[in-house]
Order: structure tokens, then C-alpha cells, then sequence
């Protein structure tokens, strides 16, 4: 059995929505296979992936192998809608795929629907990062734009007037920004770290 890995799928599907990954609704698959009948699962994993990517309002999917000592796959499907998520979880080609893996499978298709950013859920058998890691992460990504934002930010101040370029108005202005751009910097790294941890 290969150690756990994150086969990460990015969400640049043509069909992805205006409003990001925050909008997504997640289909999360766990199933637990007989012992032996690991290279039939992952066939048939292969196979309803793309038969998946095909569908409406698909954005990616992450899969979660199984550890040492597990024979647990955790596979996490992103749609852009709770309406196409449905429409393929009772599709009759999801349908007919369930049915066709039934016998390599311990517990049966086990799966639930989850809405927000991924990073929220850690798959069974994946540690999350320890609390010393997340700080030289956060900080590897607050640091330099503490150091940046300002610099870009300063000279647009002195083109507006008052009370624009009030030192309040500056705060909140240097504030949002790096809220912002942590929220998409941030959220990379720490996927990024997940993989790298999950290998």
C-alpha cells in the first residue's frame, strides 16, 4: 500500500463560478475496501473521476489514499451549487458506478455534503499541522506584506484628500488589503502544507 498522499485537482475548471471556493459545496466519499482489492478500487476511481469532472457546476476534487495500516480512501469533490452537487450524487451514472464497486467495499458508500473551504476538514489518518507550523506559516505570509502594503499603499494616500488619508482610514485600508490577500496567500500555503504533510 502507497503511504497517504492528496491528489489535489486545482479549481481552474472552466466551469468555475465568479465567486471562488468559498461558494463551493463539497461531496465527501469515504470508503474502506477489502483487503487485496486495491488496484481494482483505484481503476475504478480513475474512472468515475472523469465522469465526474464532466458534470455541471464541477470545480476539482482532492483524494485522500490510505495510511499504513488503513485501507480508507476519502475522496473530496467540489461543486459551484448544492443544485449540481444533487444532480450528481443521484445521477444514474453515479448510480450505476456505486453499484458496480459494491463488492470491493467493507462499509458500503458512505458519503456527506459540506459547504466552505476544504483546509476545515482533516480526512481520518491525516494530522493537522502542529500549532508552531501554522505560526511560521501565518507569519511567512503576514510579515512581508506588513512590510509592502504600506509602501504601495502610502504614496495613493497623498492623491486624496482629507479625510481619506486620515490615519484611521489608512489603517483600515492596510487592514482590509492584507485580509484580503491573506485570504487567497494564506489559504494556498496551508493547502500547500497539507499536501506536503499528507505525503
Amino acid at each position: 500500500m502507497e503511504p497517504v498522499t492528496n491528489d489535489a485537482i486545482a479549481m481552474d475548471a472552466p466551469n468555475r463560478n465568479a465567486l471562488g471556493q468559498s461558494a463551493s459545496v463539497a461531496f465527501i466519499i469515504t470508503h474502506t475496501i477489502k483487503a487485496g482489492e486495491e488496484k481494482p478500487y483505484e481503476d475504478w476511481l480513475a474512472a468515475i473521476l472523469d465522469a465526474v469532472s464532466r458534470s455541471s457546476g464541477y470545480l476539482g476534487r482532492e483524494i485522500f489514499r490510505p495510511g499504513h495500516g488503513s485501507r480508507k480512501y476519502t475522496t473530496i469533490v467540489r461543486f459551484n451549487s448544492h443544485e449540481h452537487l444533487n444532480a450528481w450524487a443521484e445521477s444514474d451514472v453515479r448510480r450505476s458506478y456505486v453499484e458496480s464497486v459494491s463488492d470491493l467495499l467493507e462499509r458500503g458508500d458512505q458519503h456527506e455534503i459540506r459547504t466552505g473551504i476544504d483546509f476545515w476538514f482533516t480526512p481520518g489518518g491525516i494530522k493537522p499541522p502542529k500549532p508552531w507550523k501554522q505560526f511560521l506559516l501565518t507569519l511567512s505570509a503576514v510579515y512581508p506584506l506588513t512590510l509592502i502594503l504600506p509602501r504601495i499603499l502610502g504614496p495613493l494616500f497623498n492623491l486624496v484628500p482629507p479625510p481619506l488619508n486620515d490615519q484611521l482610514v489608512k489603517g483600515f485600508a492596510v487592514a482590509a488589503s492584507l485580509t484580503a490577500l491573506l485570504t487567497f496567500v494564506d489559504h494556498a500555503a496551508l493547502h500547500a502544507a497539507g499536501e506536503t504533510m499528507a505525503v
